[in-house]
């Protein structure tokens, strides 16, 4: 894989997929390398991906300061990337946990970025609360599925501060359009996060700045949440969409946290378009 240095030196990798006009792409976790992406569903027949492994992850170097993990210093590594790749500006994607530090670089880059992709965007960082009464509004929407009964009672625990590490793995169909084997497989790399980093990383939230700043943001943006997503709900996504003079917000049918598995076409379609 290709690598670049970071600010501080650390050797940061990507990779390149595809072909036709750069999208930078962050992945989500928070703090996982950016192999779980693949090529967003067939989005790299359209452009070129350039898939980042944040610093501490994948094939990227583990910094000599673990305080680099905050998401506000991990702007400079975007910019590093930028300034590597030789882009006056150019189209920036997030997913989850990823949106946190793409929304970030956007509020302090704001003329380096013609276009920005939030995926199934994290809520934390732009201090956008959800209620448990719409996370459960959306898990009713699987009522019919046979995993409901057991997963919708491990969302009521969760819910009343009462549950245990079974729970938490209970609800895990809740963040999939499908629950079958490559949904399986696909929540099971989420424990390949860098644990420490990610809690290093969500310190580094700076939520009233960042909304502000991109309450003047001059591109467009693009949100798109999954009708299933529990983590994204569609109704606090629309809210983040608000924050933006410039945005839409497309929400994906079927759709878990993960678009571009769950409807392939639909999803390259949305943001090729």
């Amino acid at each position: 894989m290709p690598t670049f240095p970071a600010p501080d030196g650390t050797r940061l990798a990507y990779r390149s997929i595809g072909e036709g006009d750069p999208l930078i792409c962050v992945p989500g976790g928070p703090m996982l390398d950016s192999g779980y992406l693949g090529d967003l569903g067939g989005l790299s027949a359209r452009r070129r991906l350039i898939l980042l492994d944040p610093r501490g992850t994948g094939e990227s170097a583990v910094p000599a300061d673990p305080g680099s993990f905050r998401c506000d210093r991990q702007v400079d590594d975007v910019e590093a990337l930028r300034v590597h790749l030789g882009l006056a500006r150019f189209d920036l994607l997030g997913h989850s946990a990823g949106t946190n530090l793409v929304a970030q670089y956007a509020a302090a880059h704001p003329t380096r970025v013609s276009r920005l992709f939030l995926i199934t965007p994290s809520l934390f960082g732009v201090g956008i609360p959800v209620s448990h009464e719409t996370r459960r509004e959306v898990a009713d929407l699987r009522k019919d599925e046979p995993w409901y009964p057991a997963a919708s009672a491990a969302l009521a625990r969760i819910a009343a501060e009462d549950a245990g590490e079974a729970d938490w793995a209970a609800i895990a169909p809740f963040r999939h359009g499908r629950w079958d084997e490559a949904a399986r497989r696909l929540d099971a790399r989420q424990s390949e996060i860098n644990e420490e980093a990610a809690g290093v990383f969500v310190s580094g939230f700076a939520p009233d700045a960042t909304r502000q700043a991109l309450a003047s943001f001059p591109a467009p943006v693009l949100l798109l949440a999954g009708e299933y997503d529990l983590n994204s709900p569609p109704a606090a996504v629309a809210e983040y969409a608000a924050l933006f003079p410039d945005a839409a917000l497309v929400v994906q049918p079927g759709a878990g946290h993960h678009p571009w598995w769950d409807d392939p076409a639909r999803f390259v379609w949305t943001v090729a378009a």
